[in-house]
């Protein structure tokens, strides 16, 4: 069943390019904490030596942009997975050298960075577009909250006893003691 992009989301107060900031935010969560646990085994798989500590340092640059992503405010954090990209291009071509024997490994993941990174850009720029956009907020700071204004509503209850329950009885029983409020 297909839906419009406007009515999967219709129990949100989040818009599309919201929602693909999250998305983007738990992927680079979960990229991040497998550079983090398996760079030897990533590294082997693509060819490149001797890259395990950088490999690590790029799962924790992965997972404080996913933790930013995740924020209110995504578009500091949709840029500077734009920025890891780059590195992450930069790293991932050292892997096309002619006696890299993972070289196509290395061909497969440049073009998946390739693709994510125009991601990152679209959504980044969205981001920071609907950010530029925004109307300040609303000064409500004149109003009192009643339809009809403040003095309308002062003393509207005055003549109102009560229901009989919450009323105080009479010593020895009878009609409710009257006391000096409405009650």
């Amino acid at each position: 069943m297909m839906h419009e992009p406007e009515t999967i989301f219709r129990k949100s107060s989040l818009g599309l390019v919201d929602h693909a900031a999250r998305g983007l935010g738990f992927f680079s969560l979960a990229l991040g904490a497998a550079e983090l646990a398996f760079p030897g085994a990533i590294s082997r798989a693509l060819g490149l030596k001797n890259q395990d500590g950088l490999l690590r340092a790029y799962g924790l640059r992965e997972i404080a942009s996913g933790l930013g992503a995740l924020q209110p405010n995504p578009a500091p954090a949709v840029w500077s997975r734009v920025a890891g990209d780059a590195l992450d291009l930069a790293m991932l071509a050292q892997g096309l050298s002619a006696d890299n024997d993972k070289r196509v490994a290395a061909k497969t993941a440049l073009a998946a960075v390739a693709a994510i990174t125009v991601v990152d850009v679209v959504v980044g720029a969205m981001l920071s577009q609907q950010a530029a956009r925004k109307e300040p907020p609303r000064d409500y700071s004149d109003r009192s909250g009643f339809p009809k204004g403040f003095a309308a509503a002062h003393g509207a209850a005055a003549g109102y006893r009560g229901p009989d329950f919450m009323r105080v009885p009479r010593e020895g029983g009878g009609a409710p003691a009257q006391t000096g409020g409405p009650l």
